[in-house]
């Protein structure tokens, strides 16, 4: 089984908030690997991630990065495929704001589509619906999934017709 979808991340210290991108795919049941990649301290390394991963058959990435957070910048700079990227709230980061500033602000040419902060969980999700604009079993994971959470829904709302106060009139 070959992945289609990298999760990287700055390092193992993001793993708590980037393991909710991998829960996601496996449930989906999407081939995914997970490693750790520095842009500041292997940049050679994310040079020739960058390079090669369409070539290994990847066809989404999603980086997870905090601080300044160049990452998912430098790996959509030298790769053709999708990046997502993920600001993390790290122990240097301030309140998660420069994580999500430097990878929302990329210049002309060098997208990255930017989750929440700590969306990891999100942008698993992003990544198999751009997987599934060509496959039509991811499509089908995808539609089955948003179809429960309007169930989810629907059945909080059967819970809540059910609280009585007073003067609550539904």
């Amino acid at each position: 089984m070959k992945p289609l979808v990298s999760i990287i991340m700055g390092s193992t210290s993001d793993l708590p908030i980037m393991e909710e991108a991998a829960i996601i795919l496996n449930e989906f049941k999407i081939p995914f690997e997970i490693n750790a990649l520095s842009a500041h301290r292997t940049p050679q390394q994310a040079i020739d991630f960058s390079k090669n991963a369409y070539d290994r058959g990847i066809r989404v990435i999603i980086a997870g990065a905090g601080g300044a957070a160049h990452l998912p910048g430098i790996v959509s700079a030298l790769t053709p495929l999708p990046v997502i990227g993920v600001p993390i709230k790290a122990s240097i980061s301030i309140d998660g704001w420069d994580s999500i500033l430097s990878i929302l602000q990329m210049p002309p040419g060098i997208p990255v589509a930017t989750v929440s902060l700590n969306g990891a969980r999100n942008a698993g999700i992003l990544a198999a619906q751009i997987l599934a604009t060509g496959n039509q079993e991811i499509l089908q994971t995808v539609r089955t999934f948003k179809a429960s959470l309007e169930k989810k829904i629907l059945q909080a709302n059967k819970e809540l017709s059910e609280i009585k106060y007073e003067y609550k009139v539904n």
